[in-house]
């Protein structure tokens, strides 16, 4: 079902007055500030409780890390899983079954692998009405044997929803899953937290900066802006490089780093909890990943204005629209990445009318009303009880 679709069943759906709140039990693994977490919490923060009620249950849960995540206006239910195999997984089983059906809840919705196996037969056994998959990306982790137990799950769930089209195929094609079981609605963004990065133009400063937001993962593929940070060294000597995020490949990153005399250029921030003030400092940002769905990066990247740069397996056509809300670079090219980034550098003009492009999209096409909406209508469609 194409986003389209969505937005005329939330102009045809009934009001509220009309039933009780639909009532939704969201599944996944723990808490975290990485961009299925993030998303997730803020469509709860986001969601009408007239509408629809929220709980939030954690196959494991236990991590201080998560617990500090856990939203305050929805019930928090916590398993204590980390293993599906482990004997905690048939009692935690039969735990996640009771509240359901105390809750007499409509309507589930499961995020990430594990929680998906879990949660998929259990939420029938509950005799909840719809269960749905969540889809984030295209796949491009999947086994064999993932793409076996996606199948099943296919005939298990009752929907699944993807964040983009490019997502939307892939698990037609790898999972089998029906067409028209397979929803899109993008990623939103709280736009109004940007509202400063969006009122500035880039930095004016002696030094200029270009960054990257990102996990330190293998396909978010930052080799790729370091090699291409070497290239514009040279030419660009008031041009400071910068990557926020944290994650398993710092340390050949550090490396890769040292290998080209980066030292003095380039800096591995780590996480960086003011996401707003760092792209604050931007003059150009860019994403560089192999695979994305939606990025949320790149929606940060938009709602702050700034000139972007992405290669295209890093955004899908519904985000950044080549020279007109961003700048589209070959994949694998360090050569190119470069060239773009070099382009928007020497073009202080031009950059701006891109930022300032890209903010207005995303106000118009991923806020976190417009996402909520959706999410509203789907959820009233598949899990609607009479009053």
């Amino acid at each position: 079902m194409s986003t389209q679709a969505v937005e005329r069943e939330t102009e045809s759906a009934p009001t509220a007055a009309a039933s009780r709140p639909i009532k939704v039990c969201y599944l996944i693994d723990n808490l975290a500030v990485g961009g299925t977490e993030k998303q997730l919490l803020a469509l709860i923060a986001h969601l009408d409780r007239s509408q629809v009620r929220p709980y939030l249950c954690l196959l494991d849960g236990m991590p201080d890390s998560s617990r500090t995540l856990e939203p305050d206006d929805c019930p928090v239910l916590r398993l204590g899983v980390r293993s599906l195999r482990s004997p905690r997984a048939v009692s935690a089983g039969w735990r996640f079954i009771r509240f359901l059906r105390q809750q007499k809840t409509d309507v589930v919705q499961l995020h990430f692998p594990d929680s998906t196996y879990f949660g998929a037969p259990l939420a029938k056994l509950a005799g909840v009405r719809c269960v749905l998959r969540t889809r984030r990306n295209t796949g491009y982790w999947m086994t064999s044997g993932h793409r076996l137990m996606g199948r099943i799950i296919s005939r298990l769930v009752d929907g699944t929803i993807a964040n983009s089209e490019a997502c939307r195929q892939a698990v037609i094609e790898q999972e089998r899953a029906e067409p028209e079981s397979v929803h899109v609605i993008p990623n939103g963004i709280d736009t109004e937290k940007f509202a400063e990065s969006q009122n500035s133009s880039p930095r004016r400063s002696a030094v200029r900066r270009v960054g990257v937001l990102a996990n330190l993962r293998p396909v978010k593929r930052l080799d790729l802006f370091i090699k291409s940070a070497a290239l514009l060294a040279p030419h660009f000597p008031d041009v400071e490089f910068q990557i926020a995020g944290e994650g398993a490949c710092r340390a050949t990153l550090t490396q890769l780093i040292d290998d080209l005399e980066l030292e003095s250029r380039m800096q591995l921030l780590g996480a960086v909890s003011d996401v707003a003030g760092f792209l604050n400092g931007l003059d150009v940002a860019v994403l560089c990943s192999e695979a994305e769905g939606v990025s949320n990066a790149v929606l940060e990247y938009m709602a702050a204005a700034r000139p972007i740069v992405a290669t295209q397996g890093a955004v899908d056509p519904c985000l950044v629209q080549h020279r007109r809300t961003g700048l589209i670079a070959e994949n694998d090219s360090p050569t190119a990445l470069a060239a773009s980034i070099a382009e928007l550098l020497a073009d202080a003009d031009y950059s701006r009318k891109l930022g300032t492009a890209a903010r207005r999209a995303a106000e118009a096409d991923f806020s976190r009303t417009k996402e909520s909406g959706c999410y509203t209508s789907l959820y009233t469609r598949v899990g609607r009880l009479p009053v």
